[in-house]
């Protein structure tokens, strides 16, 4: 349960920015850009994050370095790979291993992994919080924040290792099908409500943790995979974000 509110508040966080941003679909790319990795650490035995983790390292870096030379957007980047890391990683898998990959599996998260996953969230969040607002600069005016002595290439990099670090270790809960979605739903459900930017990041934090734990309790009690109960918890929280926007915009 710690691991799924440590996941949750680290996703929620990191995709306020993503939605403000408009790479929602990166988060989701960069999932599927892990398979791989995950396929070899369930070969040859070794932990699965740690093979997920490199091939998302080695895609950021990939993509950050092409974006910088061809000024094409991250969109169009990860869109170009995703889709190969995916058939790449479902031909490895092997099948019975296969759904597992795909949507999670909680019960097979050790000590080690809670431990890695709790400490790696920390270490996400506090980064984040960090470059928050040199982020949300360069997304009002690169120029405008390369003239405060801002580098604007670094900064996208760190962010891009931060979600690649968040993906990895939320595949183990929701698998690589499903992880990019606690990435983004709660963001986009804080986003629908928030009035400030200050609390919108806190309410995407607090709306990751929500959807991860009630996804795995869910699970716990129909004894399926979580990844689709996070997903529906997740949309359950969205539609009563828009419900609440909706009822107060009819009150006003």
């Amino acid at each position: 349960m710690i691991v799924g509110v440590a996941v949750g508040l680290s996703a929620g966080y990191l995709g306020s920015i993503m939605v403000l941003e408009k790479m929602a679909l990166v988060g989701d790319a960069l999932s599927h850009v892990a398979l791989p990795g995950l396929a070899l650490g369930i070969l040859y035995n070794f932990n699965p994050f740690f093979g997920a983790f490199a091939f998302l390292f080695a895609s950021a870096v990939a993509i950050w370095e092409l974006r910088r030379i061809t000024k094409l957007s991250f969109e169009t980047l990860v869109g170009a790979v995703f889709t190969l890391s995916l058939a790449i990683g479902i031909l490895l898998v092997p099948e019975p291993d296969l759904l597992e990959a795909l949507f999670g599996n909680i019960t097979k998260v050790g000590l080690i992994d809670a431990i890695i996953a709790v400490v790696v969230s920390i270490i996400v969040v506090a980064l984040a919080q960090a470059i928050f607002k040199q982020i949300i600069l360069g997304l009002i005016s690169e120029e405008l924040a390369a003239s405060t002595g801002i580098n604007v290439a670094r900064t996208n990099l760190l962010y891009l290792l931060l979600v690649s670090l968040t993906v990895a270790i939320g595949i183990r809960i929701t698998g690589t099908l499903l992880v990019g979605f606690l990435v983004v739903t709660p963001a986009a459900a804080a986003r629908t409500i928030s009035p400030n930017l200050a609390r919108y990041s806190v309410l995407s934090a607090i709306f990751g943790a929500a959807c991860s734990v009630s996804g795995i309790l869910l699970s716990t009690y129909f004894n399926v995979p979580p990844g689709p109960l996070v997903v529906f918890a997740g949309v359950a929280i969205f539609g009563a974000a828009v419900v609440v926007r909706w009822f107060t915009k009819f009150q006003g």
